[in-house]
């Protein structure tokens, strides 16, 4: 017997890769795991291990002066064990080709390693 994909409402567009956006403490998240992943981080904020949590910030990228594009990562915060300022994307499906052209741009504009969760 055939399966038929569950029906959406009038309106709403069914997400690309399966993904809920996900409403937390009045913050909206483009994934369920996101929204997961700062509460995990809010957690170690509190717990002092990282600092200067920051959502959704973004990173312009220029190529010989010019913006060529704009990367915004989930999540951006100092972990105060080593130091360093970590940059984060959380990950739950593919890595689109335009995600993997902006993290090699973050690399060679800006010298970041994006850390996928």
């Amino acid at each position: 017997m055939a399966t038929f994909p569950t029906p959406i409402a009038v309106g709403q567009k069914r997400s690309k890769y399966g993904n809920k956006k996900t409403v937390v403490g009045g913050i909206k998240f483009d994934s369920q795991k996101e929204a997961k992943r700062w509460n995990e981080l809010l957690m170690l904020q509190q717990a002092r291990e990282i600092a200067g949590l920051m959502r959704q910030f973004r990173y312009p990228l220029f190529v010989n002066g010019v913006c060529v594009c704009t990367y915004v990562a989930d999540a951006v915060y100092t972990d105060l064990r080593t130091g360093q300022v970590v940059t984060e994307d959380v990950k739950g499906g593919p890595r689109t080709t335009v995600y993997r052209l902006k993290k090699r741009l973050m690399k060679a504009c800006l010298n970041i390693d994006i850390k996928e969760v």
